[in-house]
């Protein structure tokens, strides 16, 4: 089993299904959601595009929040902005994501972090049975049903990724 983070916590403390995937993380590695699909997509043949990397963004009025997108994607920040009720957003500095979410850089989850942040998920989760993203370390996923994950989360669903 591996070992707890605050997002596999909460997780159980919900009572919330979910399926743990771990794996050794290469430290030279730099795109951490594209090794987890990767190795996700070798290990189970997990589709690509059910892997969600995790992103802090910074409002407009400087206040932090998450965005949810593939890993296949790339963040629109119009959309991001929009969906999260502000005029522009621009991508956290790693402290500040780091320093708010309570984890590190690459294994941050939307789950469990330090502080609640207003979150947006791109709408394409809702089309998969399962949805997978950071456990809160580098080289741990958590699969499980996007509805808990919008539930647990209070997110925002919108189409908020460009393909």
């Amino acid at each position: 089993m591996a070992t707890s983070t605050p997002a596999l916590a909460l997780l159980t403390r919900q009572k919330v299904a979910h399926t743990v995937h771990s794996y050794d993380h290469d430290s030279r590695v730099q795109s951490y959601g594209e090794e987890a699909a990767q190795i996700l997509v070798e290990r189970l043949g997990v589709r690509p595009e059910r892997v969600f990397k995790t992103l802090i963004v910074q409002r407009a009025d400087r206040s932090l929040a998450v965005a949810l997108v593939p890993v296949t994607t790339t963040l629109s920040l119009k959309a991001a902005a929009t969906a999260l009720a502000t005029r522009k957003i621009t991508l956290a500095d790693r402290a500040a994501a780091e320093r708010s979410s309570g984890y590190v850089f690459g294994g941050i989850s939307p789950l469990g972090q330090r502080r609640f942040l207003p979150t947006a998920i791109d709408d394409s989760a809702l089309g998969f049975e399962t949805v997978l993203c950071s456990g809160g370390r580098r080289g741990l996923e958590i699969e499980l049903d996007p509805v808990d994950l919008v539930r647990l989360t209070r997110a925002t669903s919108a189409p908020i990724a460009t393909r």
